[in-house]
């Protein structure tokens, strides 16, 4: 698939580009062990890092990058970055900006604690006819300081501007900087088809090779990724 990412001319020198999500795995994925010890079982086991639908979910689709180093500061957003001016006039300049409360209220997201940001986007994003865009979380990120609210856009008719990523704050105490490249939002095309469901009874050939998959799954290591896995090119092993 082709996916065409465009951004202001007088920019271009001064934004990353988005990249693959395999590109931006995180530092503590790498450093964690393949296999630990467990007290309960008391024998070691793999770890998630061993697990391959863990890491494929990890490395699927692209990873739209923070434009600039943001700091946290006693509650406050802070940033130092010279850009040029755009050459669109209604072009964000600021990395990030603010939600309203009570566009959240009713909603998980409206806490005492928690504020609503959102990161501008510095490139639009044009998919192929009858695709959309699912903008979610950077998945199993759970150490980032925020969570971005998942959102759907058919980027194949809006992409004239750039996609807005609303995200809640979920740290209100971190103290600390964003780095240029952290990961905002991992984005995923989905084709736009209507989902017809069949829901059926296993016939005894089903019922035979669930107990032969399932068998396999508790004698043997790594059934998943030898058997059943598709090939993928460019996906990262660790």
């Amino acid at each position: 698939m082709d996916i065409v990412f465009r951004c202001d001319p007088n920019l271009v020198d001064y934004i990353p580009e988005p990249i693959p999500a395999r590109a931006a795995l995180p530092d503590w994925l790498r450093a964690m062990p393949a296999n630990a010890h467990s007290a309960l079982h008391n024998q070691t086991m793999r770890t998630i890092k061993q697990c391959p639908p863990f890491l494929d979910a990890m490395q699927y689709g692209f990873i739209m990058p923070l434009p600039c180093d943001i700091e946290v500061c006693n509650g406050q957003f802070s940033w130092d970055w010279s850009i040029p001016t755009p050459a669109a006039t209604k072009h964000p300049r600021a990395p990030l900006s603010f939600h309203a409360p009570a566009q959240v209220q009713g909603s998980p997201f409206s806490r005492d604690s928690q504020v609503v940001v959102k990161f501008n986007s510095f490139w639009t994003i044009e998919l192929p006819e009858g695709w959309s865009l699912l903008a979610m979380p950077p998945i199993n990120r759970d150490d980032l300081p925020f969570r971005p609210i998942t959102g759907l856009v058919d980027a194949d008719q809006y992409h004239d501007v750039g996609i807005l990523f609303p995200a809640v704050w979920l740290d209100p105490t971190f103290e600390g900087r964003l780095e240029r490249g952290t990961p905002v939002v991992q984005c995923v095309p989905v084709p736009r088809q209507t989902l017809n469901l069949h829901c059926e009874t296993m016939d005894q050939k089903q019922c035979g090779a669930y107990d032969a998959v399932g068998e396999s799954l508790l004698t043997e290591t790594g059934v998943y990724r030898k058997k059943f896995r598709a090939r993928r090119s460019g996906g990262e092993s660790l």
